[in-house]
């Protein structure tokens, strides 16, 4: 393939990947844009391949690219939803392991260049590296993390800041000793380094805190992948990199601002922890059976459904989407409301809801529906906890105090489906199952809508 071609198919590409975070944006187009992406990938990896002529082994590339879309083909098939987050974290971690063995690869390699070039090509070797072994380890913890294989609790060490410069500052020193041609010894000694900066960076987020981690870390990935088309000379990575790094970033200041989290906080790491002894709280959790919850339904005109990761856990997303049907259907005004930080994954919530067939006109974010609580007859809680807790606005104590949550207690009656009376993800005890206008509906959540759902007339 000629120069010119291919880098037409790039431009094609990279509008194409342009269209795909464009329609992303909305339920609507999501799955549309899925498909732009699809398109994307596979024009900018056939572009590729026919770019390279004889500089590689072609039986190993072909190799590589069956087993890899094997393996690709395989997880999403067998991931479920509940599973997603961790396996995204597992992604990022391919793409920083990546850009650190390019950029081991490139030092090792001849360079032939000279002056200016030579700084520039070192400090893309380095950069690499350096953000590529920060997005390894860390995703690695957040994986360990997500998939309960490693405590949820935030890791506060002594002097974590005062650990996090030193380290920084070893790397920047470092660095400059790599680019005065002190050996490659700099460049392995940074990332060691940079690996324990990445694993200490994310186990001192606490388990409340991991969807922004997950966000964070697609931000990491993409600059890694920015930092490797440089060295490459590939501008589809540069751009590709610089999309991912960029809407990555756009989207944790989002999130943190939707928690009432300071950004920099994040990539500090160590927040989500208390500032000081919790708000009491008084009163007993007050227990509904089936028959009352149906009661409530069949008498309210107006309902908010407010979903949580408890629904994924029992794929009670189709069970939802039923009842739904069936209380519109007899009239009454159905919504949903969805919280930024919903589940272990920006947007978890929205995608099981489209999965189970929710019209997307009822789904409405925080902003748009909170106001309504208190003119709405029933709010049903289906596995959410840290979302409806009102103890961010009563408790200035409280771990989450100040984050924006869904003030479902302003309903005239609030129904909870939870496991039992044990506290969320996060360890932090909700004042709301105390409420009087709140009603626990204790059991699986799949279950007990199942039950629920013939006693709706």
């Amino acid at each position: 393939m000629s120069f010119g071609i291919q880098t037409a198919a790039y431009i094609a590409s990279s509008v194409l990947f342009i269209l795909a975070l464009g329609g992303l944006s909305g339920q609507e187009s999501a799955k549309r844009a899925v498909w732009y992406g699809i398109v994307g990938m596979a024009v900018a990896i056939l572009a590729t391949i026919s770019g390279l002529g004889g500089q590689i082994s072609w039986p190993l590339l072909m190799g590589a690219l069956v087993v890899g879309a094997g393996i690709g083909l395989v997880l999403a098939q067998r991931v479920e939803m509940t599973g997603m987050p961790e396996l995204v974290a597992a992604l990022h971690s391919f793409v920083g392991m990546a850009a650190v063995l390019i950029g081991l690869n490139s030092d090792l390699g001849p360079h032939g260049l000279e002056g200016a070039e030579q700084i520039i090509h070192q400090a893309e070797i380095f950069l690499g590296v350096f953000i590529g072994a920060v997005t390894f380890t860390g995703s690695v913890i957040a994986y360990g993390k997500l998939a309960g294989r490693i405590s949820g609790k935030a890791l506060i060490l002594p002097g974590r800041h005062v650990f996090n410069g030193a380290m920084a500052l070893a790397c920047l020193v470092l660095m400059a000793l790599y680019m005065n041609h002190a050996g490659s010894w700099t460049l392995y000694a940074m990332l060691i380094i940079a690996f324990v900066i990445g694993a200490h960076l994310v186990l001192a987020i606490g388990g409340a805190d991991m969807p922004v981690v997950v966000s964070m870390l697609n931000s990491y990935s993409g600059w890694a992948a920015a930092a490797t088309g440089f060295l490459l000379g590939n501008d589809l990575l540069i751009v590709t990199g610089a999309l991912v790094g960029s809407s990555g970033a756009i989207l944790s200041y989002i999130m943190c601002k939707a928690m009432n989290r300071q950004f920099l906080s994040v990539i500090l790491g160590g927040f989500g922890g208390a500032s000081g002894p919790a708000m009491e709280i008084t009163g007993e959790q007050v227990a509904i059976d089936t028959d009352g919850v149906a009661a409530a339904l069949n008498d309210a005109d107006s309902v908010i459904i407010i979903p949580g990761y408890g629904m994924a856990v029992a794929q009670a997303q189709q069970a939802v989407s039923e009842l739904t049907r069936k209380l519109r259907a007899r009239g009454k005004t159905v919504r949903f409301a969805i919280h930024p930080v919903a589940g272990r994954l920006p947007g978890h919530m929205n995608v099981l809801l489209a999965e189970a067939k929710v019209p997307y006109d009822i789904v409405l974010e925080m902003d748009e529906i909170n106001d309504d609580f208190p003119t709405t007859d029933v709010a049903i809680v289906i596995g959410s906890n840290d979302i409806v807790n009102p103890a961010a606005q009563e408790d200035p104590n409280s771990p989450i105090a100040g984050m924006p949550v869904l003030e479902c207690w302003k309903a005239k009656m609030v129904i909870v489906s939870k496991r039992g009376q044990g506290t969320g993800y996060s360890g932090i005890e909700n004042p709301l199952f105390f409420k009087e206008n709140t009603r626990m509906f204790y059991g699986d959540a799949k279950k007990s809508l199942d039950a629920l759902l013939p006693l709706i007339a």
